[in-house]
């Protein structure tokens, strides 16, 4: 025999179903992370420069840092700046042809912001691997770079509302 408790409970959730408010709650649950792909090149990222390869190479950082000086500020002018709403994303990262070891390094743009936004970094990127960074990110101006593929400060704005 089932409890009056029991009788109850089902009896609500079967009033809810009825109503369409269980269905909302249930649909309105955790939403999984929104993935940004992100494709390194020789001291770049392609898709950061409006999908346009530059054709660097590169041996060493030492290569890049080289690069950087000549063309970076010309190429950030251009680059695109990436524009978020507040939320859990995923970065996938990946070293598509560089011939070391990458990394990938999300933060606060500036002195203040470094220390109060989200932060997301890591290394392990060889040759042809893919890695996955995750963060939780609040309203704020951030950039995110490659510190050993350097690359320039690529700028990324979160707004609004999560």
């Amino acid at each position: 025999m089932m409890s009056r408790f029991r009788q109850l409970l089902i009896g609500s959730a079967f009033a809810l179903l009825g109503s369409g408010l269980a269905a909302s709650a249930w649909a309105a649950g955790p939403s999984s992370p929104s993935v940004i792909t992100l494709s390194q090149r020789a001291c770049q990222f392609i898709e950061s420069e409006n999908d346009v390869d530059r054709g660097f190479t590169t041996t060493k950082k030492a290569d890049c840092e080289a690069i950087n000086a000549d063309t970076g500020e010309a190429r950030l002018a251009e680059a695109k700046t990436l524009e978020l709403t507040p939320g859990s994303y995923v970065f996938r990262v990946t070293n598509v042809d560089v011939p070391y070891e990458l990394g990938f390094w999300l933060r606060g743009d500036g002195i203040v912001d470094r220390t109060l936004l989200p932060a997301v970094s890591g290394g392990g990127l060889n040759p042809g691997a893919t890695k996955d960074y995750a963060v939780e990110l609040k309203p704020g101006d951030y950039v995110y770079s490659c510190p050993l593929n350097p690359t320039p400060d690529y700028r990324l704005v979160v707004r609004g509302r999560g």
